[in-house]
């Protein structure tokens, strides 16, 4: 299985959760999902301040294989994008966990956090 850090909540649509408190979750995607898309080339996000309801669409990641649409695990406001993305897409193969994090999210229905996978779960998810 690919890195699966242990703290974190995962969904099916392979995107990664981490909550930094205060009301406020970071999300990126995951390392299945990285690996499944080979080298990212272009990631689009939304701007910030808009307003995301939980499975949403809100951006698309592309590679030199396919193009992949990301969906928010949760609802909330926009409070930050990872601008490097623009100019270093392919952060997301390198380090999807740390430097590659997508976009902060200032959550409206916290309740939502309750329904995530855990590590464990998302890692049977995936060898299904």
């Amino acid at each position: 299985m690919s890195n699966l850090p242990q703290g974190l909540s995962y969904v099916s649509s392979h995107e990664w959760i981490r909550n930094e408190g205060d009301g406020i979750v970071t999300i990126g995607v995951t390392d299945f999902a990285q690996e499944q898309l080979g080298d990212v080339v272009f990631v689009e996000l939304p701007d910030v301040g808009t307003q995301l309801t939980s499975e949403d669409e809100f951006g698309v990641i592309e590679s030199v294989k396919a193009a992949s649409d990301l969906f928010a695990p949760v609802s909330g406001e926009v409070i930050a994008i990872n601008e490097q993305l623009d100019d270093d897409p392919e952060l997301v193969n390198s380090d999807p966990y740390g430097d590659a994090w997508l976009l902060q999210i200032r959550l409206t229905n916290p309740e939502e956090l309750e329904h995530l996978l855990d590590a464990e779960a998302y890692s049977q998810l995936c060898d299904e």
